[in-house]
């Protein structure tokens, strides 16, 4: 059985995450924390934080499931753990409190797996524009993501997840915020506006996000965005980009559709099964589902991560056969184009 350790002694010296990437090669995180926990009862409108006071077993039910599904790496219930994005619940005097029992929460889990689960403590978007677009200063910023973090970390956290970020600046402010608090961090941005996340920053510059700040991150990478197809060929930018580099996919289940108000997503387990090959061979060593990835389609990837044997490097043209078109048709043209000048580059070094 695996030996766990203290998380909360030094967790600045560990790397939990490499640590099992040397064990297991290729890591898997969970699936959908808002999707999954509508279905378990969540009305719209309320804010998925605050069940970590009211109902801790259906957040304890949410992290069992996914452990139970084959998930190495389970995020806490805290994306919208910050104070702006608790204020609009009248809850923005409980932000330690909240985070430490999530983090609490998924830890409990993670310690009777009877394996190495990490517990990685998700941190989302404040919901607010940074100077000059915004009221929001870098350093506000900051504080605010260290409120949290040090709420999560208390409760057990091994890493600070910062996760669907759009703003360079707030990816920093929330790396610079782990680092203050003393916990490894991760962050994904979300590339679903023409190829780029909102905010404007490419797949290919993720990985200089962070340059210059004292801790490097252990692993960088892309969640959420459009669909299943287009966060992979955000992938080939980013490991293309830095092939030595942790990348992480935590890609939508299939396409979002809307039916009446409701979303659905197009998404079987047998299409995100393969959405898994395709990231092994594209060179992600976490992956996992985001928003409508319930715990069958991460049993389904689970088995197809553990069944498949790293084969070529897909092109976007195999992507799309195989899961669908992309969804964003700009971002489309553009990888095919870039994918065109890499062509002719390797063709005049031959």
């Amino acid at each position: 059985m695996f030996e766990f350790q203290d998380t909360k002694a030094n967790p600045m010296t560990s790397n939990p995450i490499d640590a099992l990437l040397t064990e297991k090669g290729v890591l898997l995180a969970d699936g959908a924390t808002g999707t999954n926990l509508f279905a378990m009862g969540l009305e719209a409108g309320e804010a998925p934080e605050l069940l970590n006071e009211t109902a801790p077993d259906t957040i304890t039910s949410l992290h069992q499931n996914f452990v139970d599904a084959g998930a190495d790496i389970i995020l806490t219930n805290s994306f919208g753990g910050t104070r702006h994005r608790l204020k609009l619940h009248h809850a923005q005097d409980r932000v330690h409190a909240l985070n430490k029992r999530a983090a609490e929460i998924a830890r409990a889990v993670a310690d009777k797996a009877g394996r190495k689960v990490i517990v990685a403590g998700s941190v989302g978007p404040t919901g607010e524009l940074l100077v000059p677009l915004g009221a929001m200063t870098y350093d506000e910023a900051v504080d605010a993501f260290a409120e949290q973090i040090e709420g999560l970390k208390e409760g057990g956290a091994e890493v600070a997840w910062i996760e669907t970020m759009s703003a360079p600046g707030e990816i920093r402010a929330a790396a610079e915020a782990a680092i203050r608090v003393g916990l490894p961090y991760t962050y994904t941005g979300s590339f679903d506006t023409a190829g780029r996340t909102m905010m404007g920053l490419l797949p290919k510059d993720i990985h200089g996000v962070a340059d210059g700040l004292s801790q490097a991150p252990l692993g960088v990478g892309a969640n959420c965005g459009v669909g299943a197809s287009d966060i992979l060929a955000s992938l080939l930018d980013m490991t293309e980009a830095k092939p030595e580099a942790t990348v992480i996919v935590k890609g939508n289940c299939g396409i979002p559709e809307f039916r009446g108000t409701e979303i659905h997503y197009s998404g079987t387990p047998e299409l995100m099964a393969d959405y898994v090959r395709l990231a092994v061979d594209g060179g992600a060593k976490i992956i996992g589902g985001c928003c409508g990835t319930s715990f069958q389609h991460l049993a389904a990837m689970r088995k197809a991560l553990d069944a498949h044997t790293r084969a070529d490097r897909p092109t976007v043209e195999k992507i799309v056969e195989r899961i669908g078109p992309m969804r964003n048709k700009v971002a489309t043209a553009n990888t095919a184009e870039t994918s065109e000048a890499r062509r002719e580059r390797r063709r005049s070094r031959a």
